[in-house]
């Protein structure tokens, strides 16, 4: 049996670990290694929105080919009774902008169901009830896939198929190789691979956002503004967000950014000053100039061993999520398993 280890128990790495083992069922024994896991991972509070977002200067094509397929993905969970299991909503969405330069066809607007462009007299009214000045905005139906559901039941559904799990910390490569044969590495370790590889590229987009108890909302609202909040009804609390601050590490809570999220989403809805506040939380998104999903082939010492890499995703790991998994396996076809690790490949 040939060896696959899948570094990183994200939501991409989970992900590219479940289509490997299932993919190579009998063929390789999959281990995906991580210090942490659901539900202590950076997705786990994250209120799991399928859109791209802050996913740097990764190209359209690549955007659409992903998230594409990750959208095919809930949708699939959804029709199949699992929605309730693992998390999955799909909801009326609102996207604004108060960009000077409007807001261009979105490549993504054909993935997304129902997708139209706000008339003139939509956007005066927003602008009017917001308190803000809208130059643009779509309206559509898309999912919410919450990774507090999700992660168990992809994690689970791993397992089920023969996956094993070892809980432990990965500084370098080489630490992988000293005890065991590998055959292929994927990393899926985000902000983990600016030290463990020392990618200069990766950066922190840190996000705070929070919780509150609001049963009386059922539409997303995103403001896609710089300065704009974003309200994301999930299946037993509501989001509030939010901040993108670049190559901050701070996992504090910030009481400006309390501030800043708490007012501006009121002023969209009002009604929120009614609502219960459950929780604050930071998360870390693990940002790049562009997404990096590619084969690289590591040579150490006598060994030359494949590496996909398959991290960056800034703030969308829950849209890219499938269908950057389903490319790790196309990448993994593309080598020819069958030769032993210790020749040149």
């Amino acid at each position: 049996m040939k060896q696959i280890v899948v570094l990183g128990a994200g939501v991409n790495g989970l992900c590219a670990a479940v289509q490997l083992a299932e993919h190579y069922y009998g063929v390789a024994n999959v281990t995906l290694i991580s210090e942490q896991v659901t539900p202590d991972t950076t997705g786990d509070g994250s209120a799991g929105l399928w859109g791209p977002y802050y996913c740097g200067k990764t190209s359209d094509h690549k955007i659409v080919k992903w998230s594409t397929a990750t959208h095919v993905f809930f949708h699939q969970l959804w029709k199949n009774g699992l929605a309730a299991r693992v998390g999955v909503s799909l909801q009326p969405c609102t996207r604004l902008t108060t960009d000077p330069q409007g807001y261009p066809d979105p490549v993504w607007k054909d993935i997304v169901f129902g997708c139209e462009k706000l008339s003139q007299s939509e956007l005066d009214r927003l602008s009017y009830e917001h308190g803000r000045r809208y130059t643009g905005g779509y309206h559509f139906a898309t999912f919410t896939c919450e990774p507090s559901g999700l992660l168990p039941y992809l994690f689970n559904r791993f397992v089920n198929v023969g996956g094993k799990f070892v809980r432990a910390r990965v500084d370098n490569v080489e630490n992988i190789l000293e005890n065991r044969k590998v055959d292929l590495i994927v990393n899926c370790t985000g902000l983990g691979s600016l030290n463990m590889l020392g990618d200069k590229e990766v950066l922190s987009i840190r996000g705070q956002v929070a919780r509150v108890c609001a049963p009386w909302v059922f539409e997303i609202i995103l403001d896609d503004s710089d300065d704009g909040n974003y309200v994301i009804p999930n299946s037993e609390t509501v989001i509030l967000g939010g901040t993108h601050q670049m190559n901050d590490f701070n996992r504090n809570i910030n009481k400006d950014d309390s501030k800043f999220i708490f007012d501006g989403c009121e002023r969209m809805l009002p009604s929120l000053r009614n609502a219960t506040k459950v929780s604050e939380w930071v998360g870390l998104r693990p940002g790049r100039s562009t997404v990096r999903l590619e084969l690289e082939r590591y040579v150490i010492g006598e060994q030359t061993v494949p590496i996909i890499h398959n991290y960056g995703h800034g703030g969308c790991g829950v849209t890219l999520c499938w269908g950057c998994g389903s490319e790790v396996v196309e990448l993994c076809q593309r080598l020819d398993l069958t030769k032993s690790t210790r020749s040149k490949l």
